[in-house]
């Protein structure tokens, strides 16, 4: 699991912080960014498809 978490942190961007813990918290916000546009644009797909 924690090489999971090492390649998907890595994939969202260069290890910001002063630490690992600081750079995990920044992982994680940039996570929830990523999920909220996901988010998004599934939304915005139904919505096309719903009025299609």
């Amino acid at each position: 699991m924690v090489k999971l978490w090492r390649i998907w942190a890595k994939a969202l961007g260069d290890k910001s912080g002063a630490n690992d813990r600081e750079a995990d918290y920044i992982a994680i916000v940039r996570s929830v960014i990523v999920g909220l546009n996901f988010i998004t644009c599934l939304f915005i797909i139904a919505g096309v498809i719903h009025n299609w």
